[in-house]
């Protein structure tokens, strides 16, 4: 495991203590998941614009003309 210092505004040092504090985890650990949160992000951008440059517009549209044409529960309507 590895330690770093890193200096933060005042005003954002003290909204991670008050939402650490909330979540009853230590700075240390609220910060480690933002970090995580972060990166797990910036991964999945970076999967979905690969795996969009793989997509095939054709195969897409026989596969939705192919569908059941069904309206949604109304729980799912938004």
């Amino acid at each position: 495991m590895s330690a770093i210092s890193v200096r933060l505004p005042d005003s954002l040092h003290e909204a991670t203590k008050v939402l650490a504090k909330e979540e009853h985890i230590s700075i240390n650990h609220f910060i480690t998941l933002a970090i995580s949160e972060k990166l797990s992000a910036l991964g999945s951008e970076k999967f979905l614009e690969e795996r969009a440059k793989r997509a095939d517009r054709k195969r897409f549209l026989k596969v939705l003309k192919n569908s059941p044409n069904i309206e949604p529960e109304d729980f799912d309507k938004i």
